[in-house]
């Protein structure tokens, strides 16, 4: 382990609440014994913190998120790295790009590329990325002018808002790929055209952090309206998630069924989910808790009885994977009902661990909802056979052996 190479980790933003399952991989690499760096493009702006941050111990520094807001550094970054070997290629690559993709976003990441090999520090020998879309973009741009190997985590978004052609450039120069849904895995191999440097590994849970919830719930069955039925959903509130069709579902729940639902997150949409729900009559059954840390989360996750989210796929290509917060929320005994999207199907498997309906539908959704509140002994069933199969196959120890096998048989390589 004390012979590995220092990594350089780039990240679009750090830390972020959102992105729990990141710091997650970032802190079992450390564990594992790799010696980390991390260079974010753009500074934090939630306003709590994971205590998984806290607990990790690579330094962190900002690239410029807006290149007119430090020109000098970024002049002073051009003006050093225009000199070495690589820079020519990695110009033409900008200038190929640009005429494809006519943005101020492009000249932004050749900008942050520079000043990223400019500030290099001397200690690191290797580049990983998480997200394939911009930060992939840096990553390329300064591995060409650099000479140093990169490797690259793809996610959901990153995938399927990217096109096509940017996909295969960065496959083509990267040294390899790792992906956490089999969905993803499949998209990316198709464009890495043979090269096999495509690998899925799916992110799993920290269990010491989400242990066996033991004490049994009360088994509520939505008759009772001094004790209704909790049901919680944790999420940004962007299009993805599908939470205008929840709100619609919920609509349509039997008027004397007793119930109650609870929003954890942060998210654009927030103000317009309120007004509908008002618009709908459900403002008195709806808390909106606004973002959490992980501590309050696995609270929420223990006093409630049911978990949903209603993910879709937005009309750019923008979908979830498998959320995190799913695969959190059964760790603790919670049943899940939700879409058939993307990765979700690669955990969940509808009335064997779970009830999954088509998204967009909100009848369906509403009459899976219907039978999960009114049955606690489905509820129990179904989330018994989904925590059996997160605690089997989606411990993240799997995650930090298969990076820890990719690192080391490509240093051995070289």
């Amino acid at each position: 382990m004390a012979d590995k190479t220092k990594i350089l980790v780039l990240l679009k933003g750090y830390p972020r609440l959102s992105e729990t399952f990141i710091a997650q991989e970032l802190l079992g690499l450390e564990r594992a014994g790799f010696s980390l760096e991390l260079v974010a493009m753009r500074r934090p702006t939630d306003k709590k913190r994971h205590p998984v941050h806290d607990e990790i111990k690579a330094p962190v520094w900002y690239l410029p998120e807006y290149l007119h807001e430090e020109p000098w550094r970024v002049l002073k970054a051009l003006w050093k790295v225009k000199g070495l070997a690589g820079f020519s290629a990695a110009r033409r690559a900008f200038f190929k790009d640009l005429g494809r993709d006519i943005s101020r976003n492009r000249f932004r990441r050749f900008g942050q590329a520079a000043v990223l090999v400019a500030e290099w520090p001397a200690d690191a020998g290797w580049l990983h990325v998480h997200f394939i879309h911009t930060p992939a973009s840096v990553a390329r741009y300064a591995s060409m002018m650099s000479g140093i190997a990169w490797t690259v985590s793809a996610h959901a978004k990153d995938i399927w808002t990217s096109p096509d052609w940017e996909l295969e450039d960065k496959l083509s120069h990267a040294e390899w790929a790792v992906t956490c849904t089999r969905v993803g895995y499949d998209q990316l191999t198709r464009l890495s055209r043979g090269r096999n440097n495509v690998h899925l590994s799916y992110h799993g849970l920290d269990l010491d952090r989400f242990p066996h919830f033991d004490q049994l719930r009360a088994p509520r069955d939505g008759s009772d309206p001094a004790d209704p039925v909790r049901i919680l959903s944790v999420g940004r509130a962007v299009p993805k998630k599908g939470y205008d069709v929840l709100l619609a579902a919920l609509s349509k729940l039997p008027a004397g069924l007793s119930w109650q639902f609870v929003h954890i997150g942060g998210g654009s949409e927030l103000q317009d989910l309120r007004a509908q729900a008002k618009t709908l009559g459900l403002e008195d059954r709806i808390s909106w808790k606004g973002a959490l840390d992980q501590r309050d989360v696995l609270q929420h996750y223990r006093d409630s009885d049911l978990f949903t989210l209603a993910c879709r796929i937005t009309a750019d290509g923008d979908r979830d994977g498998l959320p995190n917060v799913m695969v959190e929320a059964v760790s603790q005994g919670l049943p899940v009902v939700s879409t058939t999207v993307s990765g979700i199907t690669e955990l969940f498997e509808n009335e064997e661990n779970s009830l999954l309906v088509p998204s967009e539908d909100a009848d369906a959704l509403a009459g899976a909802l219907n039978r999960m509140i009114r049955d606690p002994a489905l509820r129990h069933r179904l989330a018994d056979r989904a925590e059996d199969r997160v605690r089997r196959d989606f411990d993240h120890h799997a995650s930090i052996r298969d990076l820890d096998r990719l690192f080391t048989a490509s240093w051995t390589k070289e």
